[in-house]
Protein backbone atom coordinates (compact mmCIF):
# COMPACT_ATOMS: atom_id res chain seq x y z
CA UNK A 1 0.00 0.00 0.00
CA UNK A 2 1.45 3.00 -0.66
CA UNK A 3 2.39 5.62 1.93
CA UNK A 4 1.39 9.39 1.99
CA UNK A 5 2.38 11.52 4.88
CA UNK A 6 -0.56 14.63 5.86
CA UNK A 7 1.12 17.38 8.34
CA UNK A 8 -1.09 19.12 10.72
CA UNK A 9 -3.63 15.87 9.61
CA UNK A 10 -5.71 17.04 13.31
CA UNK A 11 -6.92 19.49 11.96
CA UNK A 12 -9.44 21.44 9.70
CA UNK A 13 -8.65 20.25 6.50
CA UNK A 14 -6.18 17.74 7.06
CA UNK A 15 -8.36 15.30 8.71
CA UNK A 16 -10.63 15.53 5.70
CA UNK A 17 -7.84 14.84 3.42
CA UNK A 18 -6.78 12.13 5.33
CA UNK A 19 -10.35 10.54 5.15
CA UNK A 20 -10.34 10.76 1.11
CA UNK A 21 -7.17 9.29 0.97
CA UNK A 22 -7.76 6.90 2.91
CA UNK A 23 -11.05 5.88 0.90
CA UNK A 24 -8.59 6.11 -2.01
CA UNK A 25 -6.54 3.29 -0.32
CA UNK A 26 -3.71 4.90 1.13
CA UNK A 27 -1.91 4.50 3.73
CA UNK A 28 -1.47 7.85 5.95
CA UNK A 29 0.96 8.96 8.28
CA UNK A 30 -0.54 11.87 10.23
CA UNK A 31 2.17 13.93 11.74
CA UNK A 32 0.91 16.81 14.05
CA UNK A 33 2.52 18.93 17.26
CA UNK A 34 -0.84 18.67 18.77
CA UNK A 35 -1.58 22.64 19.19
CA UNK A 36 -4.91 24.11 20.35
CA UNK A 37 -6.52 23.35 16.96
CA UNK A 38 -5.70 19.50 16.63
CA UNK A 39 -8.11 17.29 17.60
CA UNK A 40 -8.39 13.42 17.58
CA UNK A 41 -12.03 13.65 17.33
CA UNK A 42 -11.81 14.51 13.63
CA UNK A 43 -10.52 11.37 12.95
CA UNK A 44 -11.46 9.17 16.08
CA UNK A 45 -13.16 6.15 12.99
CA UNK A 46 -9.09 5.23 12.54
CA UNK A 47 -8.05 5.02 15.58
CA UNK A 48 -7.36 1.40 14.43
CA UNK A 49 -7.64 1.26 11.15
CA UNK A 50 -4.80 -0.56 9.25
CA UNK A 51 -4.18 2.12 6.48
CA UNK A 52 -3.32 4.90 9.38
CA UNK A 53 -0.68 5.65 11.68
CA UNK A 54 -0.09 9.14 14.37
CA UNK A 55 3.04 10.67 15.16
CA UNK A 56 2.86 13.21 17.44
CA UNK A 57 5.66 15.84 15.69
CA UNK A 58 6.61 18.83 14.64
CA UNK A 59 7.70 19.73 11.14
CA UNK A 60 10.97 21.04 12.27
CA UNK A 61 12.10 18.89 14.67
CA UNK A 62 14.89 16.31 13.03
CA UNK A 63 12.34 13.21 13.59
CA UNK A 64 10.32 14.61 11.04
CA UNK A 65 13.04 13.38 8.85
CA UNK A 66 13.26 10.16 10.26
CA UNK A 67 9.57 9.40 9.35
CA UNK A 68 10.42 10.38 5.85
CA UNK A 69 13.17 7.98 5.47
CA UNK A 70 11.54 5.40 7.19
CA UNK A 71 7.90 5.46 6.03
CA UNK A 72 8.95 6.38 2.45
CA UNK A 73 5.75 8.19 1.19
CA UNK A 74 4.81 9.17 -2.33
CA UNK A 75 3.69 12.38 -1.31
CA UNK A 76 3.78 14.99 1.37
CA UNK A 77 0.72 17.48 1.81
CA UNK A 78 1.85 19.85 4.06
CA UNK A 79 -0.79 21.51 6.41
CA UNK A 80 0.76 22.02 9.31
CA UNK A 81 0.33 25.82 9.89
CA UNK A 82 -1.06 28.53 12.42
CA UNK A 83 -3.92 29.76 10.61
CA UNK A 84 -5.75 32.22 12.54
CA UNK A 85 -5.54 35.63 11.84
CA UNK A 86 -7.02 37.09 15.03
CA UNK A 87 -3.99 34.92 17.11
CA UNK A 88 -1.45 36.39 14.64
CA UNK A 89 -2.15 39.94 15.73
CA UNK A 90 -2.26 38.64 18.69
CA UNK A 91 1.34 37.29 18.65
CA UNK A 92 2.77 36.74 15.18
CA UNK A 93 5.61 35.24 17.05
CA UNK A 94 4.12 31.48 16.53
CA UNK A 95 3.01 31.96 12.95
CA UNK A 96 7.06 32.91 11.96
CA UNK A 97 8.17 29.63 13.91
CA UNK A 98 5.45 27.42 12.80
CA UNK A 99 4.65 28.99 9.29
CA UNK A 100 8.19 29.79 8.10
CA UNK A 101 10.73 28.31 10.17
CA UNK A 102 8.89 25.55 10.50
CA UNK A 103 8.90 24.92 6.42
CA UNK A 104 12.51 25.82 6.27
CA UNK A 105 13.11 23.13 7.54
CA UNK A 106 10.51 20.83 6.43
CA UNK A 107 12.24 22.00 2.80
CA UNK A 108 15.46 21.32 4.08
CA UNK A 109 14.81 17.35 5.04
CA UNK A 110 12.84 17.23 1.67
CA UNK A 111 15.32 18.58 -0.33
CA UNK A 112 17.65 15.70 1.22
CA UNK A 113 14.41 12.63 0.88
CA UNK A 114 13.52 13.78 -2.59
CA UNK A 115 16.81 12.93 -4.49
CA UNK A 116 16.62 9.24 -3.30
CA UNK A 117 12.94 8.70 -3.47
CA UNK A 118 10.35 9.36 -6.02
CA UNK A 119 8.05 11.83 -3.87
CA UNK A 120 5.98 15.07 -4.37
CA UNK A 121 5.23 18.16 -1.49
CA UNK A 122 1.68 19.59 -2.31
CA UNK A 123 2.37 22.85 0.16
CA UNK A 124 -1.14 24.15 0.95
CA UNK A 125 -1.11 27.78 1.60
CA UNK A 126 -4.73 30.66 1.11
CA UNK A 127 -5.62 33.35 -1.08
CA UNK A 128 -5.16 35.71 2.10
CA UNK A 129 -1.52 36.06 0.40
CA UNK A 130 -2.48 37.94 -1.78
CA UNK A 131 -4.40 40.68 0.06
CA UNK A 132 -7.26 43.01 -0.22
CA UNK A 133 -8.78 42.49 -3.47
CA UNK A 134 -11.95 45.39 -4.15
CA UNK A 135 -12.32 44.60 -7.68
CA UNK A 136 -11.96 41.20 -10.41
CA UNK A 137 -10.47 38.11 -8.75
CA UNK A 138 -6.87 36.86 -8.19
CA UNK A 139 -4.99 34.86 -10.78
CA UNK A 140 -1.73 32.79 -9.86
CA UNK A 141 0.37 35.60 -11.63
CA UNK A 142 -1.09 38.71 -9.18
CA UNK A 143 1.51 40.09 -6.81
CA UNK A 144 1.62 39.17 -2.80
CA UNK A 145 0.31 41.65 -0.94
CA UNK A 146 -0.07 39.98 2.68
CA UNK A 147 -2.76 42.06 5.41
CA UNK A 148 -1.91 40.44 7.94
CA UNK A 149 1.16 38.68 10.04
CA UNK A 150 -0.67 35.21 9.78
CA UNK A 151 -0.84 36.33 5.56
CA UNK A 152 2.03 37.27 5.68
CA UNK A 153 3.77 33.98 7.11
CA UNK A 154 1.91 32.22 4.25
CA UNK A 155 3.22 34.02 1.70
CA UNK A 156 7.13 33.90 3.55
CA UNK A 157 6.08 29.64 3.06
CA UNK A 158 4.89 29.82 -0.53
CA UNK A 159 8.57 32.18 -1.67
CA UNK A 160 10.69 29.52 0.29
CA UNK A 161 8.95 26.35 -1.43
CA UNK A 162 9.00 28.33 -4.63
CA UNK A 163 13.01 29.19 -3.99
CA UNK A 164 13.49 25.59 -3.20
CA UNK A 165 12.03 24.53 -6.40
CA UNK A 166 14.23 26.49 -8.49
CA UNK A 167 17.35 26.08 -6.81
CA UNK A 168 17.41 22.43 -5.57
CA UNK A 169 14.98 21.58 -8.05
CA UNK A 170 12.43 19.99 -5.05
CA UNK A 171 9.62 18.21 -6.53
CA UNK A 172 6.86 20.72 -5.05
CA UNK A 173 3.69 22.41 -6.17
CA UNK A 174 2.08 24.72 -4.10
CA UNK A 175 -1.86 25.83 -3.91
CA UNK A 176 -3.97 28.93 -2.87
CA UNK A 177 -7.43 28.08 -1.53
CA UNK A 178 -10.30 30.43 -0.84
CA UNK A 179 -12.71 30.29 3.07
CA UNK A 180 -13.26 26.51 3.58
CA UNK A 181 -15.98 25.35 5.83
CA UNK A 182 -17.26 22.46 6.54
CA UNK A 183 -17.03 19.61 9.37
CA UNK A 184 -14.39 19.50 11.90
CA UNK A 185 -13.30 23.22 11.65
CA UNK A 186 -11.98 25.10 15.19
CA UNK A 187 -14.77 27.61 16.04
CA UNK A 188 -12.53 30.14 16.25
CA UNK A 189 -13.16 30.57 12.74
CA UNK A 190 -16.60 32.47 11.92
CA UNK A 191 -19.27 29.47 10.63
CA UNK A 192 -18.11 27.05 13.54
CA UNK A 193 -18.40 30.34 15.62
CA UNK A 194 -21.30 31.08 14.69
CA UNK A 195 -23.14 27.08 14.83
CA UNK A 196 -21.89 26.76 18.31
CA UNK A 197 -23.76 30.17 19.25
CA UNK A 198 -26.53 29.25 17.68
CA UNK A 199 -26.83 25.57 19.64
CA UNK A 200 -25.85 27.17 22.82
CA UNK A 201 -28.83 30.33 22.51
CA UNK A 202 -26.10 33.32 22.13
CA UNK A 203 -25.81 36.43 19.91
CA UNK A 204 -23.81 35.70 16.57
CA UNK A 205 -21.14 37.97 16.51
CA UNK A 206 -20.06 39.96 12.93
CA UNK A 207 -17.21 41.76 12.51
CA UNK A 208 -17.89 45.89 11.62
CA UNK A 209 -21.04 45.78 9.22
CA UNK A 210 -20.38 42.41 7.91
CA UNK A 211 -19.91 43.58 4.48
CA UNK A 212 -16.64 42.00 4.08
CA UNK A 213 -16.60 39.71 1.54
CA UNK A 214 -15.11 35.62 1.23
CA UNK A 215 -15.10 33.61 -1.66
CA UNK A 216 -16.64 30.15 0.28
CA UNK A 217 -15.31 25.99 -0.48
CA UNK A 218 -16.61 22.82 0.91
CA UNK A 219 -13.85 21.22 2.42
CA UNK A 220 -14.33 17.93 0.62
CA UNK A 221 -14.52 19.76 -2.38
CA UNK A 222 -10.84 21.30 -1.59
CA UNK A 223 -9.34 17.61 -0.65
CA UNK A 224 -10.55 16.51 -3.91
CA UNK A 225 -8.89 19.10 -5.68
CA UNK A 226 -5.92 18.72 -3.59
CA UNK A 227 -5.89 15.07 -4.72
CA UNK A 228 -6.45 15.81 -8.74
CA UNK A 229 -3.28 18.20 -7.96
CA UNK A 230 -0.82 15.28 -6.96
CA UNK A 231 -1.93 13.03 -9.36
CA UNK A 232 -1.77 15.47 -12.40
CA UNK A 233 -0.62 18.87 -10.98
CA UNK A 234 2.97 20.51 -12.94
CA UNK A 235 5.78 20.48 -10.36
CA UNK A 236 6.81 24.04 -9.78
CA UNK A 237 3.17 25.47 -10.33
CA UNK A 238 0.93 27.73 -8.42
CA UNK A 239 -3.17 26.58 -8.16
CA UNK A 240 -5.80 28.23 -6.81
CA UNK A 241 -8.30 26.47 -5.86
CA UNK A 242 -11.51 28.43 -5.42
CA UNK A 243 -15.79 28.36 -6.09
CA UNK A 244 -15.50 31.35 -7.78
CA UNK A 245 -18.80 32.35 -5.30
CA UNK A 246 -18.55 35.25 -2.83
CA UNK A 247 -20.64 35.58 0.03
CA UNK A 248 -20.22 38.87 2.85
CA UNK A 249 -20.38 37.90 6.32
CA UNK A 250 -23.77 39.10 6.67
CA UNK A 251 -24.69 36.80 3.73
CA UNK A 252 -23.28 33.26 5.70
CA UNK A 253 -25.08 34.59 8.91
CA UNK A 254 -28.33 34.59 7.68
CA UNK A 255 -27.87 31.28 5.43
CA UNK A 256 -26.88 29.76 8.61
CA UNK A 257 -30.31 30.91 10.50
CA UNK A 258 -32.30 30.10 7.99
CA UNK A 259 -30.58 26.58 7.69
CA UNK A 260 -30.75 25.86 11.72
CA UNK A 261 -34.51 27.07 11.78
CA UNK A 262 -35.37 23.63 9.87
CA UNK A 263 -33.25 22.06 12.30
CA UNK A 264 -34.36 23.53 15.63
CA UNK A 265 -36.17 26.16 17.84
CA UNK A 266 -33.63 28.88 17.94
CA UNK A 267 -33.21 30.79 21.63
CA UNK A 268 -34.22 34.04 21.91
CA UNK A 269 -30.26 35.31 22.13
CA UNK A 270 -29.97 33.95 18.70
CA UNK A 271 -29.23 37.65 17.20
CA UNK A 272 -27.10 38.77 14.66
CA UNK A 273 -24.94 41.75 16.94
CA UNK A 274 -22.49 43.79 15.30
CA UNK A 275 -18.73 44.05 16.57
CA UNK A 276 -15.56 45.90 16.47
CA UNK A 277 -13.92 45.34 13.91
CA UNK A 278 -10.11 43.68 14.14
CA UNK A 279 -7.23 45.75 12.73
CA UNK A 280 -6.33 45.72 8.98
CA UNK A 281 -9.26 43.63 8.05
CA UNK A 282 -9.36 42.88 4.13
CA UNK A 283 -12.74 44.14 2.55
CA UNK A 284 -12.66 41.02 0.21
CA UNK A 285 -11.11 38.22 -1.23
CA UNK A 286 -12.05 36.61 -4.82
CA UNK A 287 -9.84 34.00 -6.58
CA UNK A 288 -9.39 33.23 -10.19
CA UNK A 289 -9.73 29.70 -9.92
CA UNK A 290 -9.49 28.85 -14.89
CA UNK A 291 -5.95 27.33 -14.41
CA UNK A 292 -7.14 24.24 -12.00
CA UNK A 293 -10.11 23.96 -14.14
CA UNK A 294 -8.62 23.63 -17.40
CA UNK A 295 -5.29 22.16 -16.71
CA UNK A 296 -6.27 19.46 -14.35
CA UNK A 297 -10.64 19.50 -14.98
CA UNK A 298 -11.65 19.99 -11.26
CA UNK A 299 -14.20 22.02 -10.55
CA UNK A 300 -16.61 22.31 -7.02
CA UNK A 301 -19.58 20.15 -7.24
CA UNK A 302 -21.10 21.57 -3.82
CA UNK A 303 -23.27 25.09 -4.05
CA UNK A 304 -23.15 27.07 -0.57
CA UNK A 305 -26.79 26.34 0.33
CA UNK A 306 -26.07 22.52 0.14
CA UNK A 307 -22.43 22.61 1.95
CA UNK A 308 -23.90 24.87 5.07
CA UNK A 309 -26.14 22.40 5.43
CA UNK A 310 -24.43 19.34 5.50
CA UNK A 311 -21.74 21.52 7.80
CA UNK A 312 -24.92 22.59 10.06
CA UNK A 313 -25.98 19.15 10.35
CA UNK A 314 -22.43 17.61 11.56
CA UNK A 315 -22.21 20.15 14.29
CA UNK A 316 -25.92 19.29 14.95
CA UNK A 317 -25.57 15.46 15.24
CA UNK A 318 -21.66 16.29 16.90
CA UNK A 319 -22.19 18.53 19.78
CA UNK A 320 -19.57 16.06 21.60
CA UNK A 321 -16.99 17.77 19.38
CA UNK A 322 -17.26 21.75 21.17
CA UNK A 323 -17.10 19.79 24.32
CA UNK A 324 -13.62 18.39 23.24
CA UNK A 325 -12.03 22.08 22.95
CA UNK A 326 -11.33 24.41 25.96
CA UNK A 327 -14.30 26.87 26.33
CA UNK A 328 -11.33 29.93 26.43
CA UNK A 329 -10.68 29.20 22.89
CA UNK A 330 -14.25 29.00 21.81
CA UNK A 331 -15.70 31.77 22.86
CA UNK A 332 -12.79 34.70 23.74
CA UNK A 333 -12.38 37.33 21.29
CA UNK A 334 -8.83 37.80 20.13
CA UNK A 335 -7.00 40.59 17.91
CA UNK A 336 -8.93 43.60 19.23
Amino acid sequence: MKKIIVTGGLGFIGSNLIDLLIKKNFFIVNVDKVSYSSNFYNLKDYKKSKKYKFIKCNIGDNKFKNILFKYKPICIFNLAAETHVDRSIDNPGNFIQSNIVGVYKLLEYFKEYSKKFNTKLIHISTDEVYGDILKGRTSEKYPYQPSSPYAASKAASDHLVQSYVRTYKIPAIITNCSNNYGPKQHPEKLIPKLIYNILNNKPLPIYGKGLNSREWIYVKDHCEALFKIFKKGKIGNFYNIGSNKNLTNLDVCENLIKTSKKKMKLGNKVQIKFVKDRPGHDIRYALNSNKIKKEIKWKPKTNFKKGIKLTFDWYYKNEKYYKTLSKKDVLKRLGI
